[in-house]
């Protein structure tokens, strides 16, 4: 019931210890909330150490269980509180409740004279408060079954069975992830290196037996001749109507269609739930139809989580809002799960709301900083004392400038360029000195660590760390002296390196620059002063680095970003535009895969096991099927044997008549890629780098918005003596899971950061109407085309198939790529034109539609 309790109403409780360790064995999510609802001096909550307690501590009796010994020493402390407050003046008489939904302990508190409730006759008796009835949990799943109760799923297994289970090999474990395009269809992945069977497929409802996305689960293989293929059918739970099982068994067998005997995979059941993964899921209420119905069914944001029930008062209010559910439990005999309504986020379409909606969505931690954290941060007004300049060099003197995008206020790079007496060249690239703000093992460094990166969308920035130090302290502004970790090379005028050194350092940046006012001095034959040089130098060296990185083998891949350009007052999009590169933005780029690869090598010969790097695996030849063919149709090349060889047909394929199909090509082989993801040196054997061509790499050059980098300034500091060491940096298996960590972090954050690109594109178009444009084909499916539109940078997909007409005869060709609808046939890079409009149609997923206008279907 940790909702009710973290309910603001909700005052002047005490947890008993007893109660604490049992919450605390059995779930740590749970325990981490209440342990923050004890810290809220607002709610008056205490936790006693009874246990400790000469007056309430008691032995284990001969005979009694450690639970029912546990339940008496609770009862104890409530009659000794009782007495306890008797002592006070009589006029404030403090009335003791004792709140438990264990019967048995309930009934031998009413015999001892105690007051006592279940959570539920509690709260049900706040009459003031009647919205806290809403988020109470359902507590048995007896009891609450539905009346009409048939049976629909076969019973779950107890968990010691399992375990047996799987260690014979009857059972397999694995994570379950259900489909987002059918909801009677989901696959389980099998943990453990069975290379063979990675993935089990689960079709139908008795056979997903109630289990829910990413919940850990026991499965039972089915017999070879009950095999079944993924099916290519699109199924949304669109039912209202419960006890229409007989509908469910039609569109079951839908899946069933006639496929060839290469198509079927490894199927099996869902036979127990080994750890359920719920968390509160966001999404909107749909109203039942019966008038003063309390029951209604929520339907989530995420497609693949199921409907849940829950029980309100409040429908008519929470119409059209966004809200958060939790799930319960899910009884045999209910089509869909149990929960309770936990908040509303607001009115769906609102952009705070939406924002909300999406942070939570994409598990992106975005809460204020709480106070423990925040008493990590160097107290101001902050200078630079004797005992930091004890491991660092004064490097205030050079002409150190930083180059950013306009408005960056979290500046984590700055560069130098200077000559030196023997007439080579010094380039420093010079990075703030976040981990000597940020010490292992404190709040700070726990709370960073778990966010993992900043998540940047349109209007609004999660920071990693606290804006003290993300936008003032380790921000390398112009004209203040700051902390830095520099990499200092030292190079001749072909830019090969003839010496690398690392230091921490003081330095004070000359210059804030964007990278259009960079690129105008650069360009200016009247600036000569010393910033103007340097870059120069720069600029110079950059292009020599940049040319043999591509020699090398290194790709360039064209995405199309876009930015939004906001109303300054409302802060609505006006107008997108996609981002140009100037020669500076590379500039900067270059210098810092320099200083990447630079320390990557470093770190690695000084931790051959501990280092934390990243790769960027070479993708399997069969991702590249789809560039090749789409090239083949316009008659050109693309060799895929090597990175090399990819980057070098590339910029071979282009076509006089039409321009921008080297640019769509591009594209089109960002999708082939794979993941770049951060490793430990001493877990794994393959270091490659495919995209850079480089055998090495590690991130160090963003240590205020990954936090990644900060561990790799701490490897980097400890490798120059600059710093000390602590046992969990040389802990290949923790290192492993924080890389795992800090992968999923950036997984999410790339989606939270797409999503909110698709929302303001959204807002953008409710406010234009239907526009039409020009567009390229990127991808023809078998009843639709997936197409891009260059000028908004935006991707849709055309359908051919609506609701209430008749479908057009449509003939898809893999070969070719190509769409042929009725006598029309569309390929890859056909330049078309479709209309763009919003469709609100489901206020819950609203979407932008987008229909071709030519050529005439």
């Amino acid at each position: 019931q940790i909702d009710i309790l973290e309910d603001p109403v909700i005052k002047n409780v005490i947890v008993l210890q007893t109660v604490l360790q049992e919450v605390r064995n059995r779930s740590a999510p749970v325990y981490k909330r209440i342990r923050d609802v004890i810290g809220n001096p607002e709610k008056h909550f205490y936790s006693f150490t009874n246990e400790h307690h000469r007056e309430t501590y008691i032995e284990q009796e001969q005979g009694e269980t450690s639970n029912d010994r546990n339940d008496r020493a609770i009862r104890v402390a409530v009659k000794w509180y009782n007495e306890h407050l008797k002592k006070i003046e009589d006029e404030e008489k403090i009335q003791v409740i004792f709140l438990t939904n264990d019967r048995t302990n309930k009934e031998k508190a009413l015999e001892e004279g105690i007051t006592a409730y279940t959570c539920e006759e509690y709260i049900k008796s706040l009459i003031a408060n009647p919205e806290l009835v809403d988020r109470l949990a359902c507590v048995s799943d007896e009891g609450k079954e539905i009346e009409s109760g048939k049976i629909i799923f076969p019973e779950h297994i107890p968990l010691s069975k399992l375990q047996q289970g799987i260690k014979s090999g009857i059972y397999l474990q694995g994570t379950y992830r259900a489909s987002r395009d059918n909801y009677l269809e989901a696959t389980v992945w099998v943990h453990g290196d069975v290379e063979e069977n990675k993935e089990i497929i689960i079709q139908g409802l008795k056979h997903l037996n109630r289990a829910v996305h990413e919940d850990i689960v026991a499965v039972e293989l089915l017999a070879k001749d009950e095999w079944v293929a993924p099916s290519s059918v699109v199924l949304q739970d669109d039912g209202q109507n419960e006890d229409d099982l007989e509908n469910e068994e039609e569109k079951e067998n839908i899946l069933k269609t006639s496929v060839n005997k290469d198509m079927l995979r490894p199927t099996g059941k869902v036979v127990g739930i080994i750890k359920r993964n719920w968390r509160p899921f966001c999404g909107m209420l749909s109203k039942s139809q019966i008038k003063e119905a309390r029951r209604h069914l929520f339907t989530p944001a995420d497609r693949r989580i199921p409907r849940i029930r829950i029980e309100t008062r409040q429908a008519d209010t929470l119409e059209g809002q966004r809200i958060i559910v939790a799930i319960d439990g899910w009884p045999r005999n209910s089509r869909y799960p149990n929960g309770h309504f936990v908040k509303n986020l607001g009115s769906a379409g609102d952009k705070e709301t939406e924002t909300e909606v999406l942070l939570l969505e994409h598990d992106v931690p975005h809460q204020p900083f709480s106070q423990s954290v925040l008493s990590f941060l160097p107290k101001m007004p902050w200078s630079i004392t004797e005992q930091d300049m004890k491991y660092r060099e004064d490097l205030r003197h050079l002409y150190v400038c930083s180059v950013d995008p306009p408005g960056c206020t979290d500046i984590d790079d700055a560069l130098h360029w200077r000559e030196v007496e023997n007439g080579n060249l010094e380039v420093g690239v010079h990075i703030a000195d976040v981990s000597h703000f940020i010490r292992p093992g404190n709040a700070l460094d726990e709370e960073s660590a778990k966010r993992g990166t900043t998540v940047y969308l349109c209007e609004k920035r999660i920071d990693m760390v606290p804006e003290l130090l993300s936008s003032n302290l380790c921000s390398l502004r112009s004209n203040v002296d700051r902390l830095a970790f520099s990499c200092i090379w030292e190079m001749n005028h072909k830019a090969e390196i003839l010496k690398t050194r690392f230091t921490k350092s003081v330095i004070n940046s000359k210059a804030s620059l964007t990278y259009a006012e960079a690129q105008m001095r650069i360009d200016s034959a009247a600036m000569n002063d010393e910033i103007t040089t340097s870059l120069r130098g720069l600029n110079k060296l950059a292009k020599i680095l940049k040319k043999k990185r591509i020699d090398n083998g290194a790709l360039t891949l064209s995405s199309p970003e876009v930015r939004f350009h906001m109303d300054s007052e409302t802060h609505d999009p006006i107008d997108l535009q996609t981002k140009e590169l100037k020669e500076t933005n590379s500039m900067v780029e270059e210098f810092m895969l320099l200083a990447n690869i630079s320390v990557a090598q470093k770190i690695y010969n000084e931790f051959p096991e501990f280092a934390l790097l990243r790769k960027h695996p070479a993708p399997p030849p069969s991702n590249y099927d789809i560039l090749v063919k789409a090239a083949k149709s316009k008659n050109l090349e693309i060799k895929t044997d090597s990175a090399k060889a990819l980057a070098e047909s590339l910029d071979k394929a282009e076509s006089p008549t039409f321009p921008y199909l080297n640019t769509l090509l591009r594209i089109l082989a960002t999708r082939c890629m794979m993941q770049a993801v951060y490793f430990c040196s001493g877990m794994d054997n393959d270091f490659h780098h495919y995209g850079l061509a480089s055998p090495i790499y590690t991130h160090f050059t963003s240590p205020i918005r990954r936090y990644a980098d900060i561990i790799v300034h701490r490897l980097l500091a400890v490798a120059i003596g600059a710093d000390s060491t602590y046992p969990e940096l040389t802990d290949k298996h923790k290192l492993a899971d924080m890389c795992k960590n800090l992968n999923y972090r950036h997984k999410m954050a790339q989606y939270a950061q797409r999503a909110s690109v698709a929302f303001h594109t959204q807002l953008f178009f409710k406010s234009k109407g239907v526009v039409n444009e020009d567009a390229y084909i990127l991808f023809v499916r078998k009843n639709a085309v997936v197409v891009l539109i260059p000028k908004y940078g935006l991707e849709g997909t055309v359908f051919f198939e609506e609701k209430d007409k008749p479908t057009p005869r449509l003939d898809y060709n893999n070969e070719v790529p190509s769409l042929t609808v009725e006598d029309t046939t569309l390929h890859v890079f056909d330049k078309v034109k479709v209309n763009i409009m919003l469709d609100a149609s489901n206020i819950q997923h609203q979407k932008i539609r987008m229909v071709l206008v030519e050529p005439k279907v």
